[in-house]
């Protein structure tokens, strides 16, 4: 399934707050996911195999690294938990970092919330206007996402360039 999507990131100590006032929107719960996602060697672009409660997939983005909300051209796919596939890819590419997170997802219409405790990073938002199905002009993704980024009070300087996996490999 190819995706296109608008997301920011943003660095937060109010994860509760901001979540608290998600709830006066009334959004979608989808539900906790304790996530591992193993991002692997690849020359452009990442690959990561997510493996959690509620998600689990294989993911292909490529996006500018901006602190800022940018586009992010997705290649997803789903499919069931199977150890054989993650043999493959970390035989074939490598492991590249892990990321582990507690991730409470919520959505409001095509728009998608994660509220993010990271392991060694700390607490983050993420929001993603996504177009599924190629109807939804970039605009009015960007819109979206400006609009959240506001209704969470979201300031220049909270913002994150880069995914978790670039943050942990600039840690460690």
């Amino acid at each position: 399934m190819n995706i296109i999507n608008f997301e920011f990131k943003a660095k937060t100590h109010q994860l509760q707050e901001m979540e608290q006032l998600l709830q006066q929107k009334n959004p979608q719960y989808i539900g906790e996911d304790n996530q591992v996602d193993t991002y692997f060697n690849v020359v452009k672009g990442r690959l990561k195999l997510r493996e959690g409660n509620i998600e689990n997939a294989l993911i292909y983005y490529d996006r500018v690294d901006a602190a800022s909300a940018k586009q992010s051209d997705i290649i997803l796919y789903k499919h069931n938990p199977d150890k054989a596939l993650k043999h493959i890819l970390t035989t074939v590419h490598g492991i590249k970092v892990v990321v582990a997170k507690r991730r409470k997802i919520y959505f409001i219409d095509n728009v998608k919330f994660h509220f993010d405790e990271v392991v060694g990073l700390g607490t983050f938002i993420e929001v993603e206007a996504i177009d599924n199905n190629g109807t939804s002009a970039i605009e009015d993704l960007q819109n979206q996402c400006a609009y959240y980024a506001s209704f969470f009070k979201i300031q220049q300087s909270d913002y994150i360039q880069n995914s978790y996996s670039d943050l942990l490999l600039e840690k460690s």
